[in-house]
C-alpha cells in the first residue's frame, strides 16, 4: 500500500505540473494559482517520504512523475 501512495503522489504531483505548464501559457490566474498552490503542498508530503527512502521507493516515485506528466498533457490536450 505504501508503494502506492508514493506512486499516487508523485503521478498526481507531476501531472498538476504539466497542467499548470498549459495553465500558464494560457494565462488562466485563477487556475494558476489552485494548481501552484496544490502542486507545493503535495510537495511537502512528497519531500519528507522520498528523501530518505531506499532506490526502488525512489524509482517508484520517479515511474509515478513520468507517467504523471505524460498524463497531464494528454488531459490537457483534450481540455484545451
Amino acid at each position: 500500500m505504501e508503494k502506492i501512495k508514493i506512486f499516487a503522489t508523485s503521478f498526481t504531483q507531476v501531472m498538476l505540473v504539466s497542467v499548470n505548464t498549459i495553465l500558464l501559457t494560457k494565462g488562466y490566474v485563477l487556475g494558476i494559482f489552485m494548481v501552484a498552490f496544490t502542486i507545493s503542498f503535495i510537495w511537502c508530503y512528497n519531500v519528507s517520504k522520498i528523501a530518505l527512502s531506499d532506490i526502488r521507493r525512489k524509482l517508484i516515485y520517479s515511474f509515478g512523475a513520468g507517467l504523471g506528466s505524460v498524463t497531464g498533457y494528454l488531459v490537457m490536450k483534450i481540455l484545451a
